[in-house]
């Protein structure tokens, strides 16, 4: 299955939209492009401006393959689904969802498969404001017992934001997603990507109030 990009130009704004690209073709979005297509996105929510507006032909197109040009770790939070927040449709993210945006072996794999088989050019470790999992772990580990394997992953991400001036919670979600990037960064194939500009891996926060998603630096 090949894809093609185009780009479409109105009011002066530059909107990149994906559908299928050979995973080595030149013309896969480079990471600061797919990044462009994110925040694209996004800016498409916030103003409800959606354009995928035939999800079932989309996805029949797609019954040979995909071609993901970017791959979100996202928490399971019911609020938060990647594609709907970034408009985008069948095919363009591939997502890797668990309660509190964490990334243990199994979600490692998951990354591990999109960026070196799919060849995704972007990833994304996705926290969201008032995040229940990471809540309920600065509360301690006896207040979620069902947590009993992410509580760990958890508690050690935020144990340096509790001196942190500022909103609680809000330094713990981000430091959470800070440690999701270290993880992947410090992955030999996912660094040796990163140092051929052809991979980039960043954190992000989703705020409800304004549906805007913000890059943590």
């Amino acid at each position: 299955m090949k894809y093609t990009s185009f780009l479409c130009m109105t009011a002066g704004i530059t909107l990149f939209s994906m559908t299928a690209f050979s995973a080595e073709s030149s013309l896969k979005p480079t990471p600061d492009q797919a990044l462009k297509m994110l925040m694209d996105g996004n800016n498409r929510f916030v103003k409800e401006e959606f354009i995928h507006k035939n999800l079932a032909q989309e996805s029949a197109d797609l019954k040979e393959g995909q071609e993901p040009f970017a791959v979100i770790i996202g928490c399971s939070d019911s609020r938060v689904p990647p594609e709907i927040i970034f408009d985008q449709g069948p095919g363009d993210l591939f997502v890797v969802r668990d309660a509190g945006n964490v990334i243990g072996p199994i979600e490692m794999d998951s990354i591990q498969f999109a960026v070196q088989k799919l060849h995704t050019p972007i990833v994304v470790v996705l926290g969201h404001e008032n995040c229940g999992a990471v809540h309920a772990t600065l509360l301690g580990q006896a207040n979620v017992p069902e947590l009993s394997n992410i509580f760990p992953l958890i508690e050690k991400a935020i144990k340096e934001c509790k001196e942190t001036k500022g909103d609680l919670l809000k330094n713990a979600i981000q430091c959470n997603v800070k440690e999701g990037t270290r993880n992947l960064k410090a992955q030999p194939n996912i660094a040796q990507l990163i140092k051929q500009n052809k991979l980039k891996v960043i954190g992000a926060y989703f705020n409800f109030d304004d549906g805007k998603v913000s890059i943590i630096e």
